[in-house]
């Protein structure tokens, strides 16, 4: 089954907390801290497959979380990194952030890998917190969070020229005809249930990929059908081949069928119609009345008056197909920039991280200010707030945190209160938090 979207969650790994420990050896007294760092949490990373074409997989397993780092240990070991998980996904598929809808990433072009998510990094040991005047350290620092994400997948295949129009108008038949892809071909609506690729070669060395994008039918930019599904694969093509049944077989006039199309792929994005275009109309084998004559002649002498190169052919029969693809040649070379790539839409930097302190204002008669959140609650259970030192490097973390910086920003001054979960402190300024 052919998949374009898909819908997954994916967690960065957590990094490993700092040790704490004292060098205990028979013939060294008082050795000192010895806690070593944790260990980095795996990153999540996306990787282009040129061997796939479909997001299938993303469809039966819809959680991904990279490993933890490990926390460190006794005589300065540090922790085990955790290890990275790599997604697999085709080129040209799109990554966005399903909360917010904006686009994450685009893996095609040079993008055929990135970090999506960063592992948290290790927390430092008691080691690093040793000064001459706290020599016995007993806290070390926690690891950083994973990062997670709720991760939408659209792919949009890359092609240079995209087939569109109705369904059963012999966009597949054309494909195959001149080209190594072999699509089902058959009489009823929505044979083509994904898009196929092929890649044509003519004389001289010159090649390029085509696409038989799904038939696309009225109403199908309001969602309606199935064609709204592939809309999205036009976006990438740098040149379209607009196929009409030239024999209205189905009950359709070609002018009506061309012009009905136009205005759902405008309906969708009006860029679309901005792309070079041909128009052929197939399957003329079958025009015998002076009145499918007449309607064919409405729809040249359209292209004719719109500047759009118009051709007849029957791909059933393989008549007429090498002057479309000439000049197909042509247009590509007429419009050499490169594919479609989308512009990521957020700061990657801080993609997926969760927040980490809330600070509020409560009680503002009575200067209150709350701060809570898991980094808070984290550094509480490694910090012992009865001892002195515990008490100083939890005012340095304050400070290093940027939290003071923020509730100063709130109007916090001397004599206000801090609450913080079971703990409430007087605040007056010191030396050391600027």
């Amino acid at each position: 089954m052919f998949a374009d979207i898909a819908k997954i969650y994916v967690k960065s790994g957590k990094g490993g907390n700092g040790h704490v420990s004292f060098r205990r050896e028979l013939f060294v007294p008082a050795g000192g801290p010895d806690g070593g760092d944790g260990g980095k949490g795996g990153d999540i990373i996306v990787e282009v497959d040129k061997g796939l074409n479909s997001l299938e997989p993303f469809r039966h397993k819809t959680k991904y979380a990279a490993e933890p780092g490990q926390e460190g240990d006794g005589r300065k070991m540090h922790g085990k990194n955790g290890k990275d998980l790599i997604l697999k996904v085709p080129e040209g598929t799109l990554l966005k952030d399903e909360e917010t809808g904006k686009l994450i990433a685009d893996m095609s072009g040079e993008n055929q890998r990135m970090i999506l998510l960063k592992g948290g990094k290790g927390g430092l040991g008691n080691m690093h917190f040793a000064t001459p005047a706290m020599q016995a350290p007993k806290f070390a620092q926690p690891g950083e969070e994973a990062r997670e994400i709720t991760l939408r997948m659209e792919l949009r295949v890359i092609a240079d020229v995209g087939l569109v129009g109705y369904p059963n108008v012999g966009k597949s038949t054309l494909l195959s005809m001149c080209s190594n892809a072999r699509p089902e071909i058959a009489n009823y609506h929505f044979t083509t249930l994904n898009p196929h690729l092929g890649v044509v070669n003519l004389k001289g060395d010159r090649s390029f990929v085509m696409a038989d994008i799904p038939g696309i039918i009225e109403g199908a930019s309001s969602g309606v059908g199935l064609g709204f599904q592939f809309l999205r694969h036009i976006h990438r093509s740098r040149v379209l081949i607009h196929m009409v049944d030239a024999a209205g077989t189905e009950g359709r006039k070609p002018l009506e069928d061309f012009l009905q199309i136009q205005k759902e792929c405008e309906e969708y994005d009006e860029e679309i119609l901005r792309k070079p275009m041909i128009v052929a109309a197939n399957k003329i084998e079958l025009v015998q009345s002076e009145e499918q004559e007449e309607d064919l002649v409405l729809l040249e002498k359209y292209c004719t008056e719109h500047k759009l190169p118009f051709f007849r052919l029957s791909a059933a029969s393989n008549q007429g197909i090498l002057p479309i693809l000439e000049k197909t040649w042509e247009l590509l070379e007429e419009n050499k920039e490169q594919a479609v790539v989308y512009e990521s839409e957020v700061d990657l930097d801080n993609l997926g991280a969760v927040e980490m302190l809330a600070i509020s204002y409560d009680h503002p008669e009575e200067g209150v200010f709350v701060v809570e959140g898991p980094k808070m609650e984290k550094m509480l259970g490694y910090t012992n707030l009865e001892a002195e030192k515990g008490f100083l490097f939890f005012q340095r973390f304050m400070v290093e945190q940027g939290i003071i910086k923020e509730l100063k920003k709130m109007g916090l001054k001397e004599g206000d209160t801090i609450k913080i979960y079971a703990h409430e402190f007087e605040y007056y300024d010191t030396e050391d938090e600027e």
